[in-house]
């Protein structure tokens, strides 16, 4: 009964957006399993399973490429060879890529034997399971099918209510707090270059970094969301953020940032293409094709092509200097903090400028926003900051080079939002960090080194406790949360 009512709640969590699309997703459900227990049963008719597999894939990906990118190659096609033809605005269903993808892995696994047999209700969860089904992590199905058969977690436990709530609501206060306050700093910019209004440079790099913030509260926000409604009914989910802006190269990044996309990109795309096996040059061409469709998977629009493309040319160039540096003898496994400081800059500035590919509206308003971050409309700082700081002026470089401020931001709180969040994504623990022993994923990171610097051991005696200290702290943060809930706020990943 327990399994028939988490399955029906799911069922009304996803109708509630839009309950026309309920219909789309009970077909990829009913399609998907009668595939896969075709693949895993050995039946009495004659089949290929490797071309049922690939019938199978070809089916999901096909409802995939008409909902999200039917107009989009409409568009591109009119626009490369002059034709007229036009498709009805097709409505994108709510986590289309997410339900599709966590059965696309589904089908995989059963035809490679690793899933066992399950009823139907069982598999209906395994998709439908309301926090991981919007916007991911995306689950396999050995990781999330044993948890559901513990008959453990359908017994009330004390340790789920308050780790769950606890870090649910840590993701909800990044959410309400961080992400959509620095959000008023990021939308305005990227308008302004989409209406085709020069920036300056303050106003670009402002611009930039509230949304390279708001991204990442976001994202983070929503992650924590989801593995804290999942502990809540005692299941884990897996590990899908993992404080990426602390990333020292573009491959750790990757490591870090919605883990469990990247691994399916690795697993089933770049590793099927060849990964690293037939040389070089097919290691990098699978890498750029790779990261290519990773990047069209978040969105049917060039901007996300070349964005997916210009993270493939990182990750080579990334390839390349390991490999330059292993010729030379270095030991890349010893840093020094310098050098290692050097990189994590390198890197966070490369991410950033990728960021403005993602956000824009068009490659024209992405152009100008990266344009002006070089100075192309002059290096200049806003009047009021000017006004206060008088003695810069006497600097030849930072002059108004006749642009003057063309986006209304409140300088002050600008600079002082940005700081701040910059400094909390740096220098502070991240939720599974402030959790301990009690986070809950079935992905641990790697053993604690004994060696832990002062700033280690100081966090590690912060650490969340279940005391009457840190139930008062998540009731301030739980209070601030559901006050700040004043506006409609979608989570940006809901789009993709």
């Amino acid at each position: 009964m327990a399994i028939l009512w988490l399955v029906a709640a799911s069922f009304f969590f996803y109708a509630w957006w839009n309950p026309a699309n309920l219909q789309l997703l009970i077909f990829s459900i009913l399609f998907n399993y009668a595939i896969g227990y075709c693949l895993r049963n050995n039946l009495d008719i004659k089949i290929n399973k490797k071309l049922l597999l690939a019938g199978g894939i070809a089916v999901n990906i096909a409802l995939i490429g008409y909902f999200k990118y039917a107009n989009f190659f409409a568009d591109s096609v009119n626009q490369i060879i002059g034709t007229n033809f036009k498709l009805d605005p097709i409505v994108l269903p709510l986590a289309i890529s997410f339900f599709t993808f966590v059965q696309i892995t589904y089908l995989v696994d059963a035809y490679r034997g690793e899933t066992k047999e399950d009823s139907f209700f069982n598999y209906c969860l395994f998709v439908t399971f309301f926090p991981h089904l919007i916007a991911g992590p995306i689950v396999h199905h050995k990781d999330l099918m044993p948890q559901f058969s513990n008959k453990s977690i359908y017994r009330f436990k004390g340790e789920y209510l308050a780790v769950g709530l606890t870090i649910f609501f840590m993701g909800l206060f990044k959410k309400v707090v961080f992400a959509d306050r620095i959000a008023v700093y990021a939308t305005p910019v990227f308008d302004a270059a989409a209406q085709g209004v020069p920036l300056t440079f303050f106003e670009a790099w402002a611009g930039v970094l509230a949304y390279t913030l708001q991204l990442y509260f976001d994202f983070s926000g929503y992650s924590d969301m989801a593995i804290g409604a999942a502990y809540l009914f005692g299941i884990k989910l897996p590990l899908n953020f993992d404080s990426p802006y602390k990333a020292v190269n573009i491959i750790d990044f990757w490591r870090r940032w919605h883990i469990t996309l990247s691994n399916f990109l690795r697993d089933y795309l770049y590793i099927s293409l060849g990964g690293n096996r037939k040389g070089k040059f097919r290691q990098y061409l699978n890498l750029t094709i790779t990261m290519l469709l990773g990047g069209l998977w978040h969105g049917a629009g060039w901007t996300f092509v070349l964005w997916g493309g210009l993270h493939g040319i990182y990750l080579v160039i990334n390839h390349q200097w390991r490999s330059f540096r292993r010729s030379l003898g270095h030991d890349l496994n010893k840093t020094h903090w310098f050098t290692q400081g050097i990189s994590w800059l390198v890197t966070f500035l490369a991410v950033v400028v990728s960021w403005v590919l993602f956000r824009a509206k068009t490659l024209g308003a992405a152009t100008a926003i990266l344009g002006a971050m070089i100075g192309g409309n002059g290096i200049s700082l806003p009047r009021p900051l000017v006004a206060k700081l008088g003695f810069l002026e006497s600097f030849s470089m930072i002059k108004f080079n006749g642009l003057t401020d063309t986006v209304d931001l409140p300088v002050g709180y600008v600079i002082c939002g940005i700081a701040c969040l910059l400094f909390i994504t740096w220098f502070t623990p991240n939720t599974q960090q402030w959790m301990g022993k009690y986070n809950p994923i079935t992905i641990k990171q790697a053993t604690e080194n004994a060696s832990l610097s002062w700033r280690d051991r100081l966090w590690k005696k912060l650490q969340w406790q279940p005391n009457q200290i840190w139930a008062l702290t998540g009731t301030i943060v739980t209070v601030i949360s559901l006050l700040s809930l004043t506006r409609v706020s979608e989570f940006l990943y809901f789009q993709f």
